[in-house]
């Protein structure tokens, strides 16, 4: 009897799934109500909350870039990655402090300096960790796993606000520090698996030094980098889909529903998805993602209700399922063994470092700056459906072939 493709992935790729989930239950509680923190609480503008969301994407960009390329030349994917959840572990409590948005954006910017640290090695354990035949299928559980553990989150986040203050419109900063405490537990959780249970990977030839360069690299690593930065100039930060719920009538309670919807989507159809990929191509995939961003980014645009809204960022799930666990597999066909922590360093610096101008363009296009007031809510959206649609003009209209 044939052992189910499930059944037969290695450990790793449970325990990295099982850290992903745990760090998420952690994450989402409190990083979807940053932004609803900062506006209500703080009194921040939307320039400001994308300025934040841009200098701490960017910080990880650029570590993101360095700890693949150290992870080639030292051949060690696992400690890197440990050491990048300890840090995010240890910042994220000292939000329950916070008092002014420039605390905020230290705790940000210590946080994803972790998440700088461990993304590219962790993808590249992941990606050693399973032959090509089942790779969009790992990718794509791990994605699940991850988004499974978002929405776990955003229910106990949910239940706190439920009990504190279920029917008001903005969020108090009583309960978001009842959630930043509570927060902390999962994610150390994650760290601890993460460092008994994961077993390192070797890698046979170990890169000569680290390198920040495309030379050598496969010409279809490139294309598909420059689609991606092209599409990621549109894609800001997902804070703005929630400020836009709240402009549009939603409480805060239902703000939460609304993002429980949307990764209950994402989590159950990732990993099928990514194992479509293994079969149908990733690059076919990932263009269907991003055209369901593109068609999801003009209704947020044109949305008229809370209510449209909501459904919007369910179907938002749709891209996620689709294009995330698909492009981090894609990179992996694309690059040999050696080479992959510093493919994926490049491929996850690239995208970061443009989600830095992306959510800053995102908050002046609302709100504007200094005296101009910009254009309003739907400027983001409609500026975000356009060049994800340029991206995928570019990326189907090259000639690429598959492995």
């Amino acid at each position: 009897m044939q052992k189910s493709p499930l059944r037969s992935l290695p450990r790793n790729v449970w325990v990295l799934t099982a850290t992903s989930f745990l760090t998420d239950i952690s994450s989402e509680m409190i990083a979807n109500l940053l932004p609803l923190f900062l506006a209500n609480v703080l009194g921040v503008g939307t320039a400001v909350i994308g300025l934040i969301d841009g200098i701490a994407e960017t910080t990880a960009s650029l570590l993101k870039l360095y700890s693949g390329a150290l992870s080639d030349k030292l051949g060690n994917r696992k400690w890197l990655t440990v050491a990048g959840y300890g840090l995010s572990t240890i910042a994220k409590p000292f939000l329950y402090f916070a008092a002014t948005w420039g605390w905020v954006l230290g705790v940000r910017f210590a946080d994803r300096i972790g998440k700088g640290i461990r993304t590219a090695p962790r993808d590249a354990l992941l990606a050693g960790s399973i032959d090509e035949k089942q790779r969009g299928l790992a990718f794509g559980l791990h994605r699940a796993g991850d988004t499974a553990g978002a929405f776990i989150g955003l229910a106990i986040a949910a239940l706190v606000i439920y009990f504190s203050q279920s029917a008001a419109s903005q969020l108090t900063r009583a309960t978001f520090q009842t959630i930043v405490l509570i927060s902390f537990i999962p994610a150390l959780l994650a760290v601890l698996v993460l460092a008994f249970l994961a077993k390192e990977v070797s890698v046979k030839t170990k890169a000569a030094a680290p390198t920040f360069n495309l030379a050598g690299l496969d010409k279809r690593f490139k294309l598909f980098l420059l689609a991606a930065i092209l599409f990621t100039l549109g894609n800001s930060s997902d804070a703005f889909i929630i400020l836009r719920g709240q402009e549009r009538g939603l409480s805060v309670l239902q703000v939460m529903g609304m993002l429980l919807t949307f990764n209950a989507v994402y989590s159950l159809l990732a990993g099928p998805f990514g194992a479509l990929s293994d079969k149908i191509g990733r690059r076919k995939l990932i263009i269907t993602g991003w055209l369901a961003y593109g068609l999801v980014y003009l209704g947020f645009a044109f949305s008229q209700t809370g209510a449209h809204v909501w459904i919007l960022f369910g179907l938002y799930g749709l891209y996620y399922a689709m294009a995330e666990g698909a492009g981090k597999a894609f990179i992996a066909d694309l690059v040999p063994p050696e080479r992959r922590g510093t493919a994926y360093g490049l491929y996850n610096a690239a995208v970061a470092l443009t989600a830095f101008p992306a959510s800053l363009i995102a908050g002046i296009l609302w709100q504007g700056v200094g005296s101009w007031g910009g254009f309003g809510p739907s400027a983001p959206f409609l500026f975000g459906a356009v060049l994800s649609l340029a991206a995928v003009g570019l990326f189907a209209g090259v000639q690429f072939s598959e492995k």
